[in-house]
């Protein structure tokens, strides 16, 4: 709480010119905050990448032989050592486990021992940064940046270091080429920003970390439970998960913007979405534009043939799902989004045919009020085995939901012995009322909340906002609840 204003402060008065530099001390400091050591990986990556950039342009520039080949041999070499690094300190010991599953069904002697290894935080989103910037370098889509202090910024600058959103150098890198043109003190622009970390820090302690209770109750104790109280529960997850992430995001594009940076946006309504392809179109959107420019268009896309975009579209999601976590029910949960959005193509036709066949209207509310319900249904589903512990949980947690039947709890009262009790509760509801209310501006008239408040009166603006910080103050949950360590992708 301490750390942004005063870096903020600073920022403010040194000399344009040490803004850069100043930024990157901040940037580091940061993320040294966690664990010193693993600064040593990013600033590997870091130079890794920027030395393969500036090799490539100067293959180009002196008109070596065979240039493709070189900058490709770069390339590869470059990804293979950041991504050989991610490797070892994610996955590691999930191989390790995965390969002595099948060992001991064979009857072979198990490979003894584990990585002794902490998970440096953000480690996959400053890796992507920095792959997606050396890979748009070989294509030839930007020039290598040639300042380094510069470019070290740009992968590691704190608002977004350890949970995105992950940046584009065409994005992010271009406005730090003009910080000293940056107009520092914009009242519009301090304000929209600030607005926008207070919605963040709402969604996040009001929210997240509330209903996180109720979810943390039912998920570790899950067969203790019947349908209701686990319905509930992966409602609830999805209800975290989606606080927790886009809060952080919230608060990394408000502070960027006080200080005079844009940042690209993460999220926009997804559980409005009406498929699972418009719901990926909406959720953690850096990290799906990045798997499409990065994975899915160098597969051949839609390219080469309708067989091929599937098996593409489900590689695509069997790796998003690895991406977020080493345990074969992060896999599974990709590989869910993946069948759906296959399923969702292969029946288009049919469900036209039909929709043509019985008259059904598609321009009014009815429907696509049901193509969200079903899409959310989809997505909840699927959370289960993103939060389990394991994919043994997560298939028991679906067994117990639909074997055993406990509708009484929502009439006598067993809903707050759930963790929350019914004050709680109500806050909760109060607060996933005003979420929604939110919601519906982004989605109908397509502002963001600090859009929507500067076109009304300047005394409702006000009392919005000092009805969100009130509300952070009084029903936040503070103490251990409230760790900016507990943000669930800060793991990721």
């Amino acid at each position: 709480m301490i750390f942004f204003p005063v870096v903020l402060a600073l920022y403010f008065v040194i000399p344009k010119k040490a803004r850069t530099v100043w930024l990157l001390l901040a940037s580091y400091y940061f993320y040294m905050s966690w664990n010193a050591k693993y600064a040593v990986l990013i600033g590997f990556s870091t130079l890794l990448t920027y030395g393969s950039g500036i090799l490539m342009d100067g293959l180009a520039d002196r008109k070596v032989r065979d240039v493709q080949g070189r900058k490709k041999l770069i390339l590869a070499v470059c990804i293979l050592l950041n991504l050989g690094i991610l490797a070892v300190f994610k996955y590691g010991n999930f191989t390790i486990e995965s390969v002595n599953k099948i060992l001991n069904i064979l009857h072979i002697r198990v490979i003894e021992g584990r990585f002794n290894l902490l998970l440096p935080v953000g480690i996959s989103f400053y890796t992507f940064q920095a792959l997606g910037y050396i890979v748009d370098v070989y294509r030839g889509d930007v020039k290598a940046e040639k300042n380094l202090l510069r470019y070290a910024l740009f992968v590691s600058f704190f608002p977004q270091l350890v949970a995105g959103p992950i940046e584009r150098l065409k994005n992010l890198l271009s406005q730090m080429k003009k910080i000293t043109e940056i107009k520092l003190w914009n009242a519009r622009r301090v304000a929209s920003g600030a607005i926008l970390m207070v919605w963040g820090f709402f969604m996040k302690m009001v929210i997240a970390d509330r209903v996180a209770i109720l979810v943390d109750t039912v998920f570790n104790d899950y067969r203790m439970y019947g349908s209701t109280e686990l319905i509930l529960a992966a409602i609830g997850f999805s209800l975290q998960i989606y606080c927790d992430f886009a809060s952080y995001s919230m608060i990394a594009i408000g502070a960027a913007k006080i200080m005079g940076f844009e940042l690209m946006e993460n999220f926009n309504t997804p559980y409005f979405a009406r498929s699972i392809r418009d719901f990926w179109s909406r959720w953690h959107i850096s990290l799906s534009t990045w798997f499409k420019d990065y994975l899915y268009i160098p597969l051949g896309g839609n390219r080469k043939g309708n067989l091929r975009r599937m098996v593409n579209i489900m590689i695509v999601f069997l790796a998003s799902g690895l991406w977020h976590g080493a345990g074969w029910s992060f896999v599974v949960w990709g590989g869910l989004h993946g069948m759906y959005q296959i399923v969702g193509d292969v029946l288009q036709k049919p469900k036209e045919r039909w929709r043509q066949k019985f008259s059904v209207k598609t321009d009014c509310v009815s429907w696509k009020l049901s193509q969200m319900l079903v899409t959310f249904a989809l997505v909840v589903f699927a959370w289960i085995f993103f939060r389990a512990d394991s994919l043994k949980e997560a298939v028991g947690f679906i067994e117990r939901m639909i074997t055993r039947p406990t509708p009484w709890l929502l009439f006598n009262g067993g809903i707050y012995e759930l963790g929350l009790d019914r004050v709680e509760m109500n806050i909760l509801v109060v607060s996933v009322v005003i979420l929604l209310a939110v919601d519906l501006i982004r989605y109908v008239r397509k502002q963001t909340l600090d859009a929507f408040l500067f076109e009304q009166n300047l005394w409702f603006e006000w009392t919005v906002v000092i009805v969100l910080i009130v509300m952070i103050f009084v029903y936040g949950k503070y103490g251990p609840a409230f760790d900016p360590k507990q943000f669930i992708y800060f793991q990721f």
